[in-house]
């Protein structure tokens, strides 16, 4: 009999749209009360071809945010299934997984002139923490799910 974690499509989508949506609500919450565009930069499309030329309300973008989100918390769930890792570092491993999303994402922001300035440290650490947040959140959902396991 082996055991298999249980992350189900559900779940990964569940995930998805959780932490997706408290990062969202987390940038928002800063960007309202701040002069960093960092929620700006997490809906920007400017520099995807197509998308870029149109002009699309805030909840279509955040949508596109969303469905992002849940494909990340996919792909991070099979990663974590074919790893079978215990669920302390599969939540370490999700957790800096987003956090290097993030990093990898903040380059973008030179592409566009409603984002903040590439050089800009304090916007880099505020994305940085929405990013470890969005982390944090979603290993601990699809961490969790590996606690519980199933007999095959």
């Amino acid at each position: 009999m082996l055991k298999e974690p249980i992350i189900t499509p559900a779940r990964m989508l569940g995930s998805g749209l959780a932490a997706g949506s408290l990062l969202g609500i987390y940038l928002k919450f800063i960007e309202h009360f701040t002069s960093f565009n960092v929620y700006t930069l997490l809906l920007n499309v400017d520099y995807i071809p197509g998308l870029n030329r149109l002009e699309l309300p805030e909840w279509v973008e955040f949508l596109l945010h969303l469905a992002i989100s849940v494909l990340l918390s996919a792909v991070l769930a099979q990663i974590l299934r074919m790893k079978l890792l215990p669920p302390a570092r599969a939540f370490t491993f999700v957790a800096a997984a987003c956090t290097g999303v993030g990093v990898l994402l903040y380059p973008t922001t030179a592409l566009s002139d409603r984002t903040p300035e590439l050089t800009d440290p304090v916007s880099f650490l505020l994305w940085l923490s929405g990013h470890l947040l969005y982390g944090v959140v979603l290993g601990r959902l699809l961490a969790g799910a590996r606690a519980r396991t199933r007999l095959e």
